[in-house]
C-alpha cells in the first residue's frame, strides 16, 4: 500500500500503519470512528490505550502524507474528528475506487459500445498491482473488501475478453483467456468464452478438448458436472451452430442487425 503524489509511489512500512490508511481510504471523505478503527488494527487483542495508539499511527501516516505532497504548510487531508478520523479526499483519488467506476462504466457500455468498453476495462484493470489490499493486514473489513475487489476483477476481465471478441479482436481475447483459463481453471465463463474464441478462429477440436477437460476437473475437484451455459456452448460447438458468430454470443441479449425482409 502506498501514497501516490507528483507521479511517484510513497510505500507505507508500518503494518498497523497501513492498515489504519486502509479502513480510511475505503471509506474516503467519510469518518471512521475510534472504536471501528481499533477492532479493524487489534481485534480479538489486548490493547493498553487504544486512543493513545491511534493518534500515534495518525501522526505517523500524516508526516507521510505530508512528504509525498511536498508541503510543509496547510492542512492535513488526514483529519482528527469528533471519536475518529477523516481520510478527506475524493472517492475518486482512492484506487480501488477508480477501479469500481470504470469497471462498472465498462460493463455499461459492453452492449452498446464495445470499443469504449474496451479503454475503460483496460484502464481499470490496469490500475491493478498485486492482490487487493494484501497489505493492509487481516482485519474483517479489509478482508470483505478483498473478496468484493477480487470478485469484481474477474468480472471485469470476463468483460474484457467479451469486449475483445465484440470488436473482433478473437486473437486478443485468446490471449487473455489462455492465462485466465490456467489461473482460474474452475471459473466456467472464461472457459466457455475460450472455447468460443477458438471456434470462431478455426480451431474447433481444440475447443472441444477444452471442454472435457473442464468437465474431468470440475468433476475430480468439486465432484459436479459443467453448468448449464458452458454444457449449451459445448452443444451449440458440436452442431457448428451459426448463432456462435452472432454478437449474442457474446453478449446475451444484444440486438443483432436487422435483416431486410421482402
Amino acid at each position: 500500500m502506498s501514497i501516490s503524489a507528483n507521479g511517484k509511489h510513497h510505500p507505507i512500512r508500518a503494518n498497523k500503519v497501513r492498515a489504519f490508511l486502509a479502513l480510511l481510504a475505503l471509506e474516503a471523505g467519510r469518518a471512521v470512528s475510534n472504536e471501528d478503527l481499533a477492532e479493524e488494527l487489534w481485534s480479538g487483542q489486548l490493547v493498553g490505550n487504544t486512543r493513545n495508539a491511534l493518534q500515534a499511527h495518525a501522526t505517523r501516516l500524516r508526516k507521510v502524507i505530508v512528504g509525498s505532497a511536498q508541503q510543509r504548510q496547510g492542512p492535513s487531508v488526514l483529519r482528527a474528528v469528533h471519536n475518529g478520523y477523516l481520510l478527506e479526499v475524493p472517492p475518486e483519488c482512492v484506487d480501488s475506487n477508480r477501479f469500481l467506476d470504470l469497471a462498472a462504466r465498462g460493463a455499461a457500455e459492453l452492449p452498446v459500445r464495445p470499443e469504449r468498453s474496451l479503454e475503460l476495462l483496460q484502464q481499470a484493470l490496469g490500475l491493478w498491482q498485486g492482490p487487493a489490499l494484501l497489505d493492509a493486514g487481516d482485519g474483517l473489513r479489509a478482508r470483505g473488501a478483498a473478496a468484493l475487489f477480487d470478485e469484481r476483477r474477474l468480472t471485469a476481465w470476463e468483460n474484457l475478453v467479451s469486449a475483445y471478441l465484440a470488436v473482433g479482436d478473437d486473437a486478443g481475447a485468446i490471449a487473455e483467456l489462455r492465462q485466465l483459463v490456467a489461473r482460474y481453471p474452475l471459473r466456467e465463463r472464461f472457459c466457455e468464452l475460450l472455447m468460443l474464441a477458438l471456434y470462431r478462429t478455426g480451431r474447433q477440436g481444440e475447443a472441444l478438448d477444452l471442454f472435457q477437460r473442464a468437465r474431468r476437473r470440475l468433476d475430480e475437484e468439486l465432484g459436479v458436472r459443467p453448468g448449464a451455459l458452458l454444457q449449451r456452448r459445448h452443444t451449440e460447438i458440436l452442431a457448428q451452430d451459426p448463432s456462435l458468430t452472432l454478437p449474442s454470443a457474446v453478449i446475451p441479449g444484444r440486438r443483432e442487425p436487422a435483416t431486410a425482409r421482402n
